[in-house]
C-alpha cells in the first residue's frame, strides 16, 4: 500500500479532533464514576442536549455561538443538579447496575421528546466566522475551527485534571467519596460537593456538544453511536482515572485515524478490539488502580 506523507499526517490531525471529543467526553464520565461511583449512561442525551440547545438559541434567538459555548454547559449543568437531587441521591448506596439502568431511561426519554420534535435529520450549524477560515499547514489545509476544537478540549482537560489532582478543593472531593463524615468534620457540604461535582460532569458533556455541532449533524440521536465508544475509552483508560481517561482518548482518536489509512474496513472496531485486548492483559484499565 502506497500512501503519501501528507496523507497520513492529514489523517493523524484528523484523528486527533475525533481524540479531542473522545477525551472531553470520556473525563466528564470518569469525574462521575470516579468521584460519585455511577456509570452515567446519560452522557450521550447530554452531549446531544448542549448541542440542540445551541442550534435553538442560534436559529430563534439569534445568540451566538460564544455565548452558547458557555451558557449550554451552564444549563446542562443545572440541568444535572436537577437529576442528581431528584434521581441519582436515592441510588448511591446500590449496585452500579442501577445508576446505568437509570441513567438508560433517562437517556432514551430525552432522545425520545428532541427526536418527535425535530425528527432524526441533522441540524448543523456553521462555525463561528472568526473561526470559518483555514490554515495552508503544506502537507494539508487545516480548518481553523478544527484546530480551535483541539486546542479548547485540551485546556479544560487538563484543567480539570489539575483542579482534581493537585488542589485542596480535589483532595476534599477525592475524600469525600471515600470517607464523607471525615470531610463533613473539616466542614465541608458533602452533599452539596456530590451534586456540584455531577453538574460538572455533565456541563463537560455539553461543551463537547456545543464545540462538536459545527463538525457533526446536530441530531437527537448523534450522542447514542458516540458514547459507545467513549464508554470503551473509559474502560481502556480505567473507570475513574482522570488522566488515564484524557490520554486514551487522545491517543485512540489518532489510532482510529490511522486505521482508516491502513485498514478502512477497521477503522469503527479498532477501539472495541483494543478494550478486549486491554480486559484481557489488565483488567483495570491502563490507567486504572488494581484492587
Amino acid at each position: 500500500m502506497n500512501i503519501s506523507l501528507p496523507a497520513l499526517l492529514s489523517q493523524l490531525l484528523l484523528g486527533l479532533v475525533n481524540g479531542s471529543f473522545y477525551a472531553i467526553l470520556s473525563l466528564g464520565l470518569a469525574v462521575i464514576f470516579g468521584l460519585l461511583n455511577v456509570i452515567n449512561f446519560a452522557h450521550g442525551a447530554l452531549f446531544m442536549l448542549g448541542a440542540v440547545l445551541t442550534w435553538m438559541a442560534m436559529e430563534y434567538l439569534g445568540v451566538n455561538y460564544w455565548v452558547m459555548l458557555i451558557a449550554a454547559p451552564v444549563l446542562i449543568g443545572l440541568f444535572g443538579v436537577v437529576i442528581e437531587r431528584l434521581l441519582l441521591r436515592w441510588i448511591y448506596k446500590l449496585d452500579h447496575l442501577y445508576g446505568l439502568l437509570l441513567t438508560l431511561g433517562l437517556t432514551l426519554l430525552i432522545e425520545g421528546v428532541f427526536r418527535s420534535v425535530y425528527g432524526v435529520s441533522g441540524l448543523p450549524y456553521d462555525a463561528p466566522e472568526l473561526l470559518s477560515s483555514a490554515t495552508d499547514l503544506g502537507f494539508m489545509v487545516l480548518p481553523n475551527y478544527r484546530a480551535w476544537v483541539v486546542v479548547a478540549s485540551l485546556v479544560i482537560c487538563f484543567a480539570t485534571w489539575y483542579v482534581i489532582e493537585k488542589t485542596r478543593l480535589g483532595a476534599y472531593l477525592r475524600a469525600g467519596t471515600e470517607n464523607p463524615r471525615l470531610v463533613e468534620a473539616f466542614g465541608v457540604n458533602v452533599p452539596l460537593m456530590i451534586t456540584l461535582t455531577y453538574a460538572f460532569g455533565c456541563a463537560l458533556a455539553a461543551f463537547a456538544g456545543v464545540l462538536a455541532a459545527p463538525v457533526m449533524q446536530v441530531s437527537p440521536l448523534m450522542g447514542q453511536n458516540l458514547i459507545i465508544v467513549v464508554f470503551a475509552v473509559v474502560v481502556i483508560g480505567g473507570m475513574g482515572s482522570i488522566m488515564g481517561a484524557i490520554l486514551t482518548g487522545l491517543g485512540l482518536g489518532v489510532i482510529e485515524g490511522l486505521t482508516k489509512v491502513f485498514y478502512p474496513e477497521a477503522s469503527s472496531t479498532v477501539v472495541f478490539v483494543i478494550m478486549v485486548i486491554v480486559l484481557l492483559i489488565r483488567p483495570a484499565g491502563l490507567f486504572g488502580k488494581e484492587k
